[in-house]
């Protein structure tokens, strides 16, 4: 039976239902409820007492970085363990958000595991003593709780900065003409812009083939590490010069660019899940010049 409550927060579904199915897995303990935008998260919080909030950076009406500003000022929530999980990962926003109270820092995208941790490292003997009663076992990194002995007994403000993930786009060997290889890649309707599209444990590079306001397709060379069928990713596109739009989403189909099995492309399709307007807007500018390109 679940005793302690944790609150999901993302404007995109398909994030939050990872997040909520990662708990009932591997902390039954945990009962979660969930909301599409932090103005949302703060009505919910105001009728009930949660033990964690799990949020989104940047979601229309109210970021989550108001949220826990908000938080923070409320007595029944100063100390209640929030993670920001966010594709924003430049030190700037890292800083800022540790400076408002942040308890910790989880990338997107991010895998069970490293979600896991995260959990366990900010909830630390209140969590292991509920599981421990119900009689639960923990699923996942076996060493977790080691890991974060130490963290149990430091006072918060000495608590180390969460590690600033790079999110920096890799030139793609795509660009290239002949490739590594001497391949060209395959030809595409309009000018060839870079993409690094980031997955929990690797970053594909590749080059936009074509893209709309809710999928983008990627070629990418085949000798690298693929995905599979529904992993989450996010994908930095270049929308103006030094101005990187991170946009959250699933792979929803991968396709070899023609029908030799040792074909030296792959197509990579990506869903879209976000729902926050101004991403939307830089998506659409990107749109723009993408498309004049190939006219």
């Amino acid at each position: 039976m679940a005793t302690l409550k944790a609150l999901v927060v993302d404007d995109a579904s398909f994030v939050r239902d990872l997040v909520k199915r990662t708990l009932r897995q591997r902390f039954p303990v945990i009962e979660t409820t969930d909301a599409q935008n932090g103005r949302r998260a703060q009505s919910l919080m105001s009728r009930t007492t949660f033990d964690l909030i799990l949020c989104d950076w940047e979601m229309p009406e109210m970021s989550g970085l108001e949220l826990l500003q908000w938080m923070r000022k409320q007595p029944q929530y100063e100390k209640v363990p929030f993670i920001m999980i966010t594709s924003r990962g430049d030190k700037d926003h890292v800083v800022e958000a540790v400076r408002e109270g942040v308890s910790e820092y989880l990338g997107k995208p991010f895998s069970p595991d490293g979600l896991s941790k995260k959990i366990i490292k900010v909830m630390g003997r209140k969590l292991k003593d509920v599981m421990d009663r119900s009689g639960k076992s923990m699923e996942g990194p076996a060493d977790a709780f080691k890991e974060s002995a130490a963290l149990l007994t430091q006072k918060r403000e000495s608590a180390p900065a969460p590690a600033v993930p790079d999110v920096r786009p890799a030139a793609s060997p795509l660009l290239k003409k002949g490739g590594a290889g001497g391949e060209k890649p395959p030809a595409s309707r309009g000018a060839m812009s870079a993409a690094s599209v980031r997955f929990a444990d690797y970053t594909l590079k590749s080059v936009v083939k074509d893209i709309n306001l809710t999928e983008v397709r990627v070629i990418a060379r085949s000798d690298q590490q693929f995905p599979g069928i529904l992993d989450q990713a996010v994908v930095d596109i270049e929308v103006a010069e030094d101005q990187m739009a991170r946009l959250n989403g699933y792979v929803q189909q991968l396709q070899a660019v023609d029908k030799r099995q040792d074909t030296d492309f792959v197509s990579v399709t990506i869903r879209f899940v976000d729902e926050d307007p101004k991403k939307m807007e830089e998506l659409s500018r990107f749109i723009a010049r993408f498309r004049a390109g190939a006219r």
